[in-house]
């Protein structure tokens, strides 16, 4: 196994599970299918990263796939604006478990040169929970690929008891942001927050059926 994995304390009595959570690790981070979703030009790095000089596919990432229900990493690279958001939502939303999130550029990560501007969002981790933060304007492919590792790090160091998608509670989907004169963020609204969550918990979220019911 790899010599980066940690053992949580909590898991070192139990062998079974130790060994198990390892084996779970490593088979998984070599099996990460990415999601062809570009949004500006740190794209063209992703392209280069997965291209014959870097070659991503050396770490079974070279089947990236253009339906979210066949992807589990979805990677933002490039500028997010605020008419964009809404719909990176819904494709996060579509993604099986376990899925990832990679904020990929300066851009995604704060907003980058733009930051501030009337169309932009300042920060994808606004709205999705970012496992790998890669940083530059745009990322080289090196790295690019030092972001896959470190994903690659995390995925290996997960236990079977403590991941969400192994357990009987459903996980709730990320409300979708709406898109008026600026960008709401529902989660900021405790009444739309609220209706939102029930209709999570349901199986089913509609936005603009919680606005509704808001109001």
């Amino acid at each position: 196994m790899s010599e980066d994995v940690v053992v949580p304390d909590e898991l070192k009595s139990n062998v079974f599970i130790t060994k198990l959570s390892q084996v779970y690790g490593w088979g998984k981070k070599y099996s990460l299918w990415p999601l062809s979703f570009g949004l500006a030009c740190c794209a063209i790095e992703f392209m280069a990263a997965a291209a014959g000089r870097f070659d991503f596919g050396r770490f079974g990432m070279d089947l990236a796939r253009a339906s979210p229900r066949q992807a589990d990493l979805i990677v933002i690279s490039g500028t997010v604006t605020k008419k964009m958001v809404p719909q990176i939502v819904r494709l996060y939303n579509q993604m099986g478990e376990p899925k990832y999130v990679v904020s990929m550029g300066a851009c995604a990560n704060g907003g980058g040169p733009f930051k501030e501007g009337y169309n932009v969002v300042s920060g994808i981790d606004t709205f999705l929970p970012v496992d790998v933060y890669i940083a530059g304007c745009p990322p080289t492919p090196e790295a690019v690929i030092n972001g896959y590792v470190a994903l690659h790090k995390k995925i290996q160091n997960e236990n079977i008891k403590a991941v969400p998608w192994f357990r009987k509670e459903p996980i709730p989907e990320v409300p979708v942001p709406i898109l008026g004169p600026d960008i709401i963020d529902v989660r900021r609204i405790p009444e739309i927050s609220a209706a939102a969550r029930d209709k999570a918990a349901n199986g089913a979220l509609a936005v603009e059926e919680s606005v509704e019911a808001a109001e």
